[in-house]
């Protein structure tokens, strides 16, 4: 199962934590995998094309964990779009994908 781990302080999220396999099929076929990885990447990539300073964040084999360093308008509308993505997945796939706020 895939765990999604939201923190947040003042209400804005600072940091997510993404790990484990959806086990939703076989490696290299996985549409539950590759949508995280999707929604994920792709998040990512727009938020450091836009300011490269108000993220951080580490990957390894079934884990990643974005850090935020400063909040602002865009960033934290990618955020809220990612969390929005993930929770329609987990509706779709609650054997798989879980997520803790």
């Amino acid at each position: 199962m895939i765990k999604v781990k939201i923190t947040k302080e003042k209400g804005l999220i600072s940091k997510i934590e993404i790990k484990g396999h959806s086990l939703y099929e076989v490696y290299g076929k996985d549409i539950v995998c590759a949508g995280v990885s999707t929604m994920v990447v792709t998040t990512v990539n727009a938020i450091i094309r836009y300011d490269k300073e108000v993220l951080s964040y580490n990957q390894d084999e079934g884990y990643v964990c974005l850090v935020v360093k400063k909040h602002d308008r865009v960033v934290d509308l990618l955020l809220e779009n990612l969390i929005s993505l993930l929770k329609e997945l987990e509706i779709q796939y609650p054997k798989n994908v879980k997520i803790n706020e």
